[in-house]
């Protein structure tokens, strides 16, 4: 079952989801605010006082509304720049089933109609199949899942896992920003601080990590965020302070897990860059010990 697109590893460097809901406009159309009241754009604001109310009340707002307003979408040409956007979508194959997606993240999409939750739902489905084979293709599913459920907090934020690991990192910022804001919370911090390295910002990767959101991260979420900080130090030449930063995170050899194997790569990466070669080889062969699917190469440096 595809749930939520996996956080990438934002390990060292750039190795590459809450939910709200709000009412997708979707196809339905929106009516316009009534038109204002003309007596009281004359009396600044103020209804003016009558003995006697009109039966035909040809004060109220709206009596004297022009015939031709139209109630659909404001912006002209609107479901014409739609259909030319759905019309660019990348081809959707045959077979694929939208029960395949988290029921919590398909949850999210009832607020869209049932036909456009369903193109949503492969859309992403097809973003998380493509992502390690063909990231740039992945990325126009994600892009057209957000094109279509853009008040989606979950679509959102796969849109900008993808980016990221498409190496979009603009793109990517941008729509993790668009999901904290819909959704709430601290959001992908770890991620988006990566990002801004990538757009060779470090100095504000280490900003967010002092926001108040860092505070409300899980311990998994602040080790990923903390190994950012640390490249974002070396980045700008900060060796000894990335050491420092890891260390604050108490790196231990007792530890398992894939946090404490990735804490235990990036302390011996940084430790080694220090020329402490016998304790990085440690700390490497403690990571390989972790890495059970040989994802890094913690076990050839730890032999080194």
């Amino acid at each position: 079952m595809i749930g939520k697109i996996e956080e990438p590893s934002v390990q060292e460097p750039h190795l590459g989801a809450e939910r709200i809901r709000m009412t997708e406009p979707d196809d339905q159309n929106a009516k316009e605010p009534r038109a204002k009241d003309h007596a009281s754009e004359k009396s600044g604001g103020r209804r003016p006082h009558h003995k006697k109310r009109s039966k035909k009340h040809s004060q109220r707002g709206g009596a004297k509304r022009n015939q031709n307003t139209s109630f659909g979408p404001s912006r002209k040409n609107f479901r014409e720049e739609r259909d030319q956007i759905r019309d660019n979508e990348p081809d959707i194959p045959e077979g694929i089933n939208i029960k395949d997606l988290d029921p919590l993240v398909r949850q999210d999409l009832r607020v869209l109609s049932k036909e456009n939750a369903e193109a949503v739902a492969k859309h992403m489905i097809m973003a998380v199949d493509l992502l390690d084979d063909d990231p740039q293709l992945a990325l126009r599913h994600a892009r057209a899942a957000k094109n279509r459920a853009g008040r989606v907090g979950v679509v959102r934020e796969s849109n900008g896992i993808v980016a990221y690991r498409a190496g979009e990192w603009k793109e990517a910022l941008s729509e993790l920003r668009a999901a904290r804001r819909i959704s709430g919370g601290p959001g992908l911090l770890a991620v988006m601080a990566d990002c801004e390295r990538g757009l060779g910002r470090p100095q504000k990767a280490i900003e967010l990590s002092r926001s108040e959101e860092a505070r409300e991260l899980d311990p998994a979420s602040r080790i990923e965020l903390g190994i950012v900080v640390a490249g974002a130090r070396r980045d700008l030449g900060q060796v000894e302070s990335a050491v420092v930063t890891l260390e604050r995170l108490q790196p231990s050899l007792d530890a398992t897990g894939e946090s404490a194997g990735r804490l235990s790569y990036a302390y011996a990466d940084a430790l080694e860059e220090l020329g402490r070669t016998e304790e990085a080889r440690r700390w490497f062969k403690h990571a390989a010990a972790q890495d059970t699917d040989g994802v890094t190469d913690a076990a050839e440096r730890a032999a080194d």
